[in-house]
């Protein structure tokens, strides 16, 4: 179930979010929170540059593993403004992540770009159980997915 505190985190993300499409980038935040609650590590988008692998969710996974026991990644919960692509869902399943919780779908993201007269993106939009079967996800939250949805206006408009 989705509480006061699974918000707060999805509220980051989307601020996240916001910072990435502020310095060039697409817009996706995402958070990694320990059993406790705590935040372990937070990042947004850093594909400006070229590399179109460096989504926050994949950072996560690589400073998870360097820097969590397998339970306490397995006890963890990333959270993101946007589903996680076909690529960072596996490498949160290959280290053992636990629960996803995300703002806005894939799903929606194809949608809006196709609103939006933008391509897709390169990799097919799977959904992540599709990637990572049985893993606890919830999303999409639709206040949340309304502001990420303004935000990939914002960037496209950019784009040009």
């Amino acid at each position: 179930m989705i509480d006061e505190g699974d918000m707060k985190h999805l509220g980051r993300c989307v601020e996240l979010a916001t910072r990435a499409l502020e310095t060039g980038n697409p817009p996706f935040g995402s958070v990694l929170v320990d059993e406790k609650g705590a935040v372990r590590y937070e990042d947004h988008n850093h594909t400006v540059g070229g590399d179109d692998t460096q989504h926050p969710e994949f950072a996560i996974a690589r400073w998870a593993a360097a820097n969590m026991t397998p339970d306490e990644r397995a006890a963890s919960t990333v959270y993101t403004s946007g589903e996680h692509c076909p690529m960072c869902a596996a490498a949160h399943g290959w280290v053992g992540l636990g629960r996803i919780v995300y703002a806005s779908s894939s799903e929606q993201l194809v949608s809006w770009l196709d609103d939006l007269h933008a391509p897709p993106p390169p990799v097919a939009a799977l959904p992540i159980n599709d990637v990572v079967p049985g893993l606890p996800v919830e999303g999409p939250f639709p206040v949340m997915a309304a502001a990420v949805r303004d935000l990939h206006r914002q960037y496209q408009e950019r784009l040009g």
